[in-house]
């Protein structure tokens, strides 16, 4: 602890990372509630459910949770990740900001029911508020972890680490009929772009993640 709170030192007497970290909680937070109108949205929009390749061939699985619980593992991850190196806090925070957002998005595009056979999920009101159930496309479960493991991939262990938990969760949710084949495979494809967005619109924070105060 005495090494983390030296770490924290010169941190916090930078008045430009103090606002840095600020607005990316700030951003983080207008995320939640946008993400939260969306899944609203998308409720009060949804249609009618479509055949899959994956899921109409394969039975349900009670994976409910793995798919409440995982994430909030994710979670206290992604905090000791920015605790432990506060020069990571920033950009960590302010890409998941822009996922979320432009995740949003797609949710409030798209209005397709649930796969009919998809298990039910026992959701606590924090969970709930993160996702309606009918927040489908795309899997935020799968894309999350890879773009945790795109901002980490000059660190092998984190590199790994993360994509081994983002094919995992890919296929709770599968298992559960949870989300359809596409939500899975796209998140992949969309992340990376959203990695990339991130890397254009928080170059300042990349740099510091990267190197540190200079």
């Amino acid at each position: 602890m005495k090494s983390i709170a030296a770490k924290w030192r010169p941190y916090l007497h930078n008045k430009e990372y103090l606002t840095s970290a600020g607005l990316s909680f700030l951003f983080l937070l207008a995320s939640a509630i946008i993400n939260f109108g969306a899944g609203i949205y998308a409720t009060d929009r949804v249609s009618s459910s479509v055949t899959d390749i994956i899921l109409s061939n394969i039975p349900v699985y009670d994976v409910d949770g793995i798919f409440i619980y995982g994430p909030l593992v994710l979670i206290a991850v992604i905090v000791w990740l920015c605790f432990s190196e506060p020069k990571r806090l920033p950009f960590i925070c302010k890409s998941l900001a822009l996922f979320v957002i432009i995740r949003s998005g797609f949710v409030s595009l798209t209005h397709i029911a649930p796969f009919p056979t998809r298990i039910g999920v026992q959701a606590s009101d924090i969970i709930s508020f993160f996702t309606s159930g009918n927040d489908l496309f795309f899997s935020g479960h799968t894309g999350i972890p890879f773009l945790l493991a795109l901002i980490f991939w000059n660190e092998k262990f984190w590199r790994y680490f993360f994509i081994i938990l983002s094919v995992f969760f890919g296929i709770i949710v599968l298992m559960g009929h949870l989300h359809y084949s596409i939500d899975v495979a796209s998140a992949f494809f969309i992340t990376y772009s959203i990695y990339h967005i991130a890397m254009r619109f928080f170059k300042k924070d990349l740099g510091l993640f990267s190197e540190g105060l200079q």
